[in-house]
């Protein structure tokens, strides 16, 4: 881990209230996270960016969350530049034509009409969900085009972020720093290379724009749950051996439940993480040697992080059970952690209805647009 990261760890972590308070990611660190190297690392290197490979990406995100889960949800959006690949190739060159570390946030739903104008698609409406958006270059958001063709997936139009408004509204028990404000946009022209259908074949063909966006997109989501959980689990850990009940009773390490319950959160966080990057790296293998990626290899990265969030939340509420009535404190990190890592697993992309999906895939049924 470079310095840099390091000193920006620790002060993500000694500044996780403010996020919250302030319920958005501050300037100065989107600008810390462009320095690291966060926006840039999937951006393809004929662009100057650093094209990592999806696991090395997805491991630091988990990194910046163990420190602050709000603000790993933020650097998460750097996966952006996956599915901006959909976008044509002189589009793509637009946008990094002044260096690869551009921010790109957006709401997706719900999709609203855009109609057929000189110069492009006419949009209007307005979208919740813009996680990141205070802090963006570029804005996208979901239209359907009248008359338009049906392709069963989203399609994104994006525009400078200062065609947008935004409706400061985002009121939330955790995730509070995201800044998931409502996006505003009146009237605004977006040509038609500017638009793309999320989810669909890359214009750039290198095995990292081959990768599953859509699952992808989860997966980013997923391994914040797993980083809060950690920071979760080691904050109990520690709690554990220092702290005596006020009724006289042992420390919490002392004791047998204590014991029995931080083994099998160990165990099932540890398990989760394992499954998680094993369908990672198995797919990353694959593309790599110049394979397709089968639906099954696609529904085991999306099954994968469905479980991931799910242990994630599980393992963070175990850490609160065993806090006792030290976790109950708004302002204690035990709080944020399990209110953080309970709204990871509300996203609609890792929500109890992509189990559903994962498991019509294995079962070799249909399964929605989308998924896998």
């Amino acid at each position: 881990m470079s310095d840099a990261l390091t000193g920006l760890l620790d002060e993500l972590a000694a500044r996780r209230a403010a996020f919250g308070a302030a319920r958005q990611m501050p300037a100065d660190i989107v600008a810390k996270f462009k320095a690291a190297g966060v926006y840039r690392a999937l951006v393809a290197r004929e662009f100057g960016g650093d094209e990592k490979s999806p696991a090395e990406f997805l491991r630091l995100i988990e990194t910046i969350a163990t420190a602050d889960g709000s603000a790993g949800w933020v650097a998460s959006f750097g996966v952006s530049a996956l599915y901006l690949a959909a976008l044509p190739r002189e589009t793509i060159a637009e946008i990094y034509a002044d260096g690869p570390d551009v921010v790109f946030a957006g709401g997706l739903f719900p999709p609203q009409p855009a109609f057929p104008v000189d110069g492009g698609l006419k949009v209007s409406g307005t979208w919740k969900f813009g996680s990141g958006s205070t802090g963006a270059d570029l804005i996208g958001v979901g239209i359907k085009v009248e008359g338009g063709p049906a392709s069963g997936l989203p399609r994104m139009a994006v525009m400078p972020a200062k065609s947008v408004t935004i409706a400061p509204n985002w009121n939330v028990i955790g995730l509070a720093g995201t800044g998931s404000h409502d996006l505003v946009v009146e009237n605004v022209v977006v040509p038609e290379h500017w638009t793309f259908v999320r989810g669909s074949a890359a214009t750039l063909t290198n095995p990292l724009y081959r990768y599953p966006s859509m699952a992808f997109a989860a997966q980013v989501l997923a391994i914040v749950g797993l980083g809060v959980a950690r920071a979760a689990l080691d904050e109990i850990t520690r709690m554990a051996g220092g702290r005596g009940s006020i009724t006289g009773a042992p420390v919490l390490a002392d004791r047998a439940y204590v014991q029995i319950e931080i083994a099998k959160a160990e165990a099932a966080l540890r398990s989760a993480r394992a499954f998680f990057y094993d369908a990672t790296e198995t797919a990353w293998t694959k593309l790599v040697a110049g394979e397709a990626l089968a639906i099954e290899d696609i529904n085991l990265i999306r099954l994968a992080a469905s479980h991931a969030a799910r242990v994630g939340s599980d393992v963070a509420h175990a850490a609160f059970t065993l806090s006792g009535t030290t976790g109950i404190y708004a302002d204690h990190p035990i709080a944020r952690h399990v209110q953080d890592a309970m709204v990871v697993v509300q996203h609609a992309f890792l929500s109890e209805g992509t189990w559903q999906s994962a498991g019509r895939v294995l079962l070799g049924l249909d399964s929605p647009p989308g998924f896998p």
